[in-house]
């Protein structure tokens, strides 16, 4: 069986290894951890195909340690940590060589697997480098986050990737590579670098001449990172909003086709929309929640493909309305003086008097019903006050649109 290629290229040295420039950059922690050879535990935290699990094996290549690989997706337990760190113990009193453990998908082990590396962290029997795709500030326990250092690695630059493509196509040398097919791996990788290698590959299997065709066979999906329950998801939805709540359609609707291409919950989307619809336009554009509203109904009506219709029409007609925020504020506000102020009684005339003995104490009396019909027919202004008595000209409605 061959060697995945994405293994055969992998980078044994610092020099070979391809962006993270603010990590592994000259005069950057990793780099100077590595050149000091005190390297302590650290998180990498970024999407896939950024070097993670490369960026760990150079690591313990260049300190000369043990690189032990676990994976929770591989099922390993409790027992097994029990059985590496015994090993990880030996080899150091005998030949004083650490141990890296690199725990690949550190997010997927429960607290009491992470709690099992604790103690061998602590006492430095072994160096643990974790790599996640989730934020380690929720998804690894606190105390192997204060014990390790945190490291974010991004997607890779197009020029980044357009290096590592080149080196890629070297190891096959007697296929003809087309330079709009290159192009072609390189814009659709999205800044995964795996992505772009695995394509190289099935592309070579395919033909000897690579053209933008055979390219494009390869590569039937873009790549596209996108965790429905992470930060990801979160910093979308929330591009999304803020575009909207900028009255930006096109980076509403750029947004909107992320979400919709990673396969979103077309409900999600819909949902946050109803919500803007009252927290950021309000009576500016009554209609907005209409609008919002009836989109909701038609995507739970029609689902995947062409509720991505329905949520960039009523997406754009929201990024386009008139803006305020008069009712959030004005509710804000309302709630605010219920949790501070004294909860005075309710004015009686505004009071129903079902009964002689609530007529008796004042019970609805003075109360005009319809002040409106009044001041059309006499002209007359009418003054009636419907704030308790400690809240009397509080102005929570302040409309802030022309």
């Amino acid at each position: 069986m061959d060697t995945p290629l994405a293994d055969r290229m992998r980078p044994k040295t610092l020099d070979q290894f391809v962006g993270q420039e603010h990590l592994v950059g000259k005069g950057k922690p990793v780099r100077r951890m590595i050149e000091n050879k005190k390297v302590v535990s650290m998180v990498f935290w970024g999407p896939p195909g950024t070097g993670k699990t490369t960026l760990a094996r150079i690591i313990a290549n260049y300190i000369e340690a043990n690189f032990v690989p676990f994976s929770a997706v591989a099922g390993g337990g409790v027992a097994e940590v029990r059985r590496i760190i015994a090993e990880a113990k030996k080899n150091y009193g005998l030949f004083q060589k650490t141990t890296v453990l690199f725990v690949d998908e550190i997010h997927r082990f429960n607290k009491a697997q992470q709690d099992a590396f604790l103690p061998y962290v602590e006492d430095g029997t072994i160096t643990l480098i974790g790599a996640t795709t989730e934020n380690p500030g929720f998804e690894v326990i606190a105390p192997l986050v204060s014990r390790s250092q945190i490291y974010v690695l991004y997607a890779l630059a197009e020029k980044e990737i357009e290096t590592i493509v080149k080196r890629a196509i070297k190891l096959y040398p007697k296929h003809d590579w087309n330079k709009e097919a290159l192009i072609h791996f390189v814009k659709t990788a999205n800044g995964d670098a795996r992505t772009a290698i695995n394509a190289i590959e099935l592309a070579a299997s395919l033909s000897k001449k690579i053209t933008l065709k055979v390219a494009e066979e390869a590569v039937q999906r873009k790549a596209i990172y996108y965790d429905k329950k992470g930060d990801w998801h979160y910093d979308t939805i929330s591009a999304f909003i803020k575009s909207m709540r900028g009255s930006d359609p096109d980076a509403t609707l750029h947004y909107l086709a992320r979400m919709i291409k990673a396969g979103e919950d077309p409900l999600f989307i819909a949902r946050r929309m109803v919500i803007f619809a009252s927290e950021d336009i309000g009576n500016a554009q009554p209609t907005a929640l209409v609008v919002a509203t009836s989109a909701m109904q038609a995507c739970h009506m029609i689902g995947w493909p062409e509720a991505s219709l329905i949520l960039a029409q009523t997406a754009s007609y929201l990024a386009t309305a008139k803006k305020s925020t008069s009712v959030v504020n004005g509710i804000s506000q309302a709630l605010y003086d219920i949790d501070e102020e004294n909860l005075d009684p309710i004015p009686l005339h505004l009071r129903n008097a079902p009964n002689k003995v609530m007529k008796s104490l004042g019970y609805g009396q003075g109360h005009i019903r319809y002040p409106w019909k009044v001041e059309r027919e006499t002209g007359r202004k009418i003054e009636q006050e419907y704030l308790p008595k400690n809240l009397r000209g509080r102005k929570y409605y302040k409309p802030d649109w022309k």
